[in-house]
């Protein structure tokens, strides 16, 4: 079946200008229907507007969408099973949140009593979620299945003290990293040697075992892959590189 601008907008449930954006962009292009010779949308087009939809509701930018589809070993079922269990990864989590949300009215209520750690278990699982979505199969290539586990359980069974202190050294390293690189320290110098032990510190609330040989490789990662590069250069320009040599030299 094929189908106008118009047609597919409200099929979809997007606007039509977004179907023309993507037309725009070659997103998603119309192909020229083959009875009327008018561009139109066929099934091909649809499947790869559900997709698209899929990945937008995973949270993904349109060019990292583009690269996606348009790689050459793009598997539209592998694909899928990726969205299934993202999404049901997802679910778990919000179903944590709920059940955070309805114990805290509970005990406000009188009905019963929350321990500390259960106060904050659904904002702990959202954590390791968004880092699962944004991350997560490039830490499995990286490190494998198991370690990937092992590291949401530590986070999960974190105290709040220990979870408090992990989010207080994260922004230690980001504070630091722009001070660092704006003032043009040597990252083999005293600056760099405080925030690659920070980053240590961070890491080990998360990490089931530390070695050297990983936190060399995971900074490298943040050259290599531009969303952790991007994570870092919102402290500063170069902050990124700037902690990558302030932990290889604090390592050598």
């Amino acid at each position: 079946m094929e189908y106008t601008v118009q047609q597919l907008a409200e099929l979809a449930g997007v606007s039509a200008r977004t179907l023309r954006y993507y037309d725009n962009i070659g997103l998603l292009c119309p192909a020229r229907g083959q009875a009327s010779g008018y561009r139109k949308y066929g099934t091909a087009e649809v499947d790869q507007l559900q997709q698209i939809l899929f990945y937008r509701a995973l949270g993904f930018e349109l060019a990292e969408i583009s690269r996606l589809l348009t790689a050459p070993d793009y598997d539209r079922l592998c694909a899928l099973r990726a969205h299934k269990t993202a999404l049901t990864e997802r679910l778990r989590q919000t179903q944590a949140l709920l059940r955070n949300l309805n114990n805290t009215i509970q005990t406000l209520e009188g009905d019963k009593t929350m321990s500390d750690k259960e106060k904050f278990e659904g904002f702990k699982a959202n954590l390791v979620q968004k880092n699962e979505q944004a991350y997560g199969d490039e830490l499995r290539q990286k490190y494998g299945e198991e370690t990937i586990k092992e590291s949401n359980k530590k986070m999960m069974n974190l105290t709040q003290q220990e979870y408090d202190r992990f989010e207080q050294v994260g922004n230690e390293i980001l504070e630091k990293l722009a001070d660092a690189v704006k003032a043009k320290k040597d990252p083999a110098g005293e600056e760099g040697r405080e925030i690659a032990q920070l980053h240590k510190e961070w890491l080990s609330f998360t990490w089931p075992k530390y070695t050297k040989e990983a936190h060399r490789g995971l900074v490298q990662m943040y050259l290599l892959d531009e969303r952790f590069t991007a994570f870092y250069e919102k402290a500063a320009p170069g902050a990124a590189q700037f902690l990558h040599d302030a932990v290889c030299a604090f390592l050598a």
